[in-house]
């Protein structure tokens, strides 16, 4: 009995000792199993963050400390499954938002930032973009509102809308060199990544100006004028062009009738401001007083004083349309008083804005060896024109956009009764001029060739003065 005890006891131990080594094996094969697998997940984490980390120093934003992975606890991925990235990758995605900064001017003066909004609505419409509107309030919010843009890496193109802007942008596209921008009316011709879209607004100009000089006649007027925003080289063009098609349409006037005429006298006012129509009415008030019969807007929304004023002038000399009359600026302003403003000078500002976008975009692409430079629209690119009858219904979507209730069969119709009171004659000579000024700028007035107001561009304040002097405009 004992010996069978024995015997038991011992084979008992012996199945222990055996199910004992089984345990420890199976633990020590699941132990080496899960040692890897916190190897396998720094790994994945570690490919992750990298990304993120060439990304945003792709799109030249800063990356911050908590996407930053530490040397000390996150091993370096292999070369055989983490290929190091291109430092200058062939090509780069573009981004998905285009932004476009105003002046301090405004949505909703119905001109130069108005134009901007619809081209920059547009592309967004055609190429599935994203459009982000920012206004100025002050010229001090320029350089914030630009560099808070570029410091995102967020947008495929910053449009930054006036002239007044170039210095900020300048100063921006220095900070952000991977950051397309664009600016109209600014001359910045020397970085790549700044495309400067300007307009040839002498020949637009000289456009309503042959207009202004034969309709003034037309009604036996002794004078025109213009009312202007701020002094700025750019709208110095306006002045060239406007006086130089003021003595044009007179000469073309005097052959066509017959008639010996008494030139016109041009006065011209400089208010100081793009968004202050009180003075634009108070300074075209004193124009009517000298027997101004047109006025050509050249103040963005101060020009809404402009307006105001020729339509109160003909009301109380009991007329539903003019004379006297205003010619409009930058968009189809024709609707904003129908029957008062003759025509305007388009300023095609969203041609401009539209066109940057595409050539971001063809640059992204490979399509473009270069972005940057300087993009001129004129008369041959339909860049600038005079409005036609037929323009009235794009611009009038523009309103309704700013918030503007219009009666678009009743404008239409007092437009088209107005331009009728004209004599069909006059808007021919109108439409010749534009198809000359793209082949034969050389066409002489008073001494001076239009192709020499070109060669004289970008003028500054002695310049123009020399211009005025040349046509027999007053000095202000």
């Amino acid at each position: 009995m004992r010996k069978l005890y024995k015997a038991i006891s011992t084979s008992a131990l012996a199945a222990i000792f055996i199910v004992l080594i089984i345990v420890v094996g199976i633990a020590a094969y699941y132990a080496g199993t899960m040692a890897g697998a916190p190897t396998t997940i720094t790994q994945t984490v570690t490919q992750t963050v990298t990304s993120t980390v060439t990304v945003t120093t792709t799109v030249a934003a800063s990356p911050t400390p908590t996407t930053t992975p530490s040397p000390t606890t996150t091993p370096s991925p292999s070369p055989t499954t983490t290929p190091s990235p291109s430092p200058t990758p062939t090509y780069k995605p573009p981004r998905k938002k285009i932004a476009v900064v105003y002046d301090i001017g405004g949505r909703g003066d119905l001109s130069f930032n108005d134009m901007a909004y619809l081209g920059g609505s547009r592309a967004a419409k055609d190429f599935g973009l994203e459009l982000v509107e920012v206004q100025s309030k002050t010229e001090a919010d320029y350089l914030p509102n630009l560099r808070s843009l570029a410091r995102t890496g967020e947008y495929l193109v910053i449009v930054a809308v006036g002239f007044l802007m170039t210095d900020a942008v300048k100063q921006v596209a220095d900070e952000y060199p991977d950051q397309l921008f664009a600016i109209i009316d600014g001359y910045i011709p020397d970085k790549p990544n700044v495309l400067s879209v300007l307009f040839k607004e002498h020949e637009g100009s000289a456009l309503v100006g042959a207009l202004a000089g034969m309709v003034a006649h037309y009604f036996n007027c002794s004078a025109v004028g213009v009312v202007l925003g701020m002094e700025i080289p750019v709208l110095y063009k306006f002045e060239a062009g406007y006086y130089w098609g003021i003595r044009y349409g007179e000469e073309i006037y005097k052959e066509y009738t017959g008639k010996e005429i008494k030139p016109l006298n041009v006065l011209w006012t400089y208010t100081g401001a793009f968004n202050d129509p009180a003075r634009g009415k108070t300074a075209t008030e004193a124009q009517l007083a000298q027997g101004a019969c047109i006025v050509y807007n050249v103040a963005g929304a101060t020009g809404l004083g402009i307006f105001e004023a020729v339509e109160e002038a003909g009301k109380a000399q009991g007329r539903d349309m003019g004379p006297p009359f205003a010619i409009g600026v930058d968009s189809d302003q024709d609707w904003i008083k129908p029957g008062f403003i003759i025509a305007s000078m388009m300023k095609r500002v969203d041609v401009g804005v539209y066109t940057a976008v595409q050539r971001a975009l063809d640059y992204y692409a490979g399509k473009l060896d270069k972005y940057g430079g300087v993009l001129e629209l004129g008369l041959k690119e339909g860049g600038v024109g005079i409005s036609k009858l037929e323009d009235l219904e794009t611009f009038l979507a523009i309103a309704e956009q700013a918030g503007r209730k219009v009666n678009k069969t009743e404008i239409i119709e007092k437009v088209k009764k107005m331009r009728e009171s004209i004599p069909a004659w006059i808007w021919e000579e109108v439409d010749k001029l534009a198809e000359k000024l793209k082949t034969t700028p050389d066409v002489a007035v008073w001494g001076l060739k239009f192709s020499d107001i070109e060669k004289m561009i970008p003028l500054d304040a002695n310049e123009i003065k020399q211009i005025r002097e040349k046509l027999g405009v007053p000095a202000g």
